[in-house]
């Protein structure tokens, strides 16, 4: 962690930068005018999306706790939300983009997913099934092994491969 703040000012620099160069090249592609015009859009844009992405997690977050539900989703939801329109209503190009794809729903699925598996990489699947609820899992069995010598009617039947069960969640790891 403080490798990482130690590198935030280099990061930011690095940033500055970039977000310069492309201006630039933005301009000398469509103007300087409409270039303005658009960075002028995604930073209003940006800024009233922050206020709609606050309100609609916290109210999410409410309506999870007071269900008795894991808060975990709607809070790395809003996170990424607000992280998304963050991005949009800071100035540049490069910030804009990175804060359309966090607020689009298939960007914001693939983030908040990668987010519950370093959460649960960081905090171990016992916590991270607290916060985020119960997980699914799909088991698939590559060999199927048949040590039961009874009659075939007599055997109880075998769930397909990537079916998912319905029933009491165990939570366990897998070990060969």
């Amino acid at each position: 962690m403080r490798r990482a703040l130690a590198l935030l000012p280099l990061a930011l620099l690095v940033l500055a930068v970039l977000e310069i160069a492309v201006f630039v090249t933005v301009v000398h592609t469509i103007g300087g005018l409409p270039a303005f015009i658009a960075l002028t859009a995604a930073t209003v844009l940006g800024l009233a999306l922050l206020r709609r992405e606050g309100s609609k997690g916290w109210r999410a977050f409410r309506a999870a706790a007071e269900a008795g539900r894991p808060p975990g989703r709607q809070v790395s939801n809003s996170l990424i939300g607000l992280t998304g329109a963050l991005l949009l209503a800071v100035p540049g190009f490069l910030t804009a983009v990175i804060g359309l794809i966090l607020i689009l729903p298939p960007g914001r699925q693939l983030t908040r997913r990668a987010v519950e598996r370093y959460t649960e990489t960081r905090v171990g699947s016992a916590a991270a099934g607290d916060l985020f609820g119960p997980r699914h899992v799909r088991v698939h069995q590559a060999d199927p092994v048949d040590d039961d010598i009874t009659a075939p009617a007599q055997q109880p039947a075998r769930p397909v491969a990537g079916e998912i069960l319905q029933g009491e969640v165990v939570e366990g790891e897998i070990v060969r």
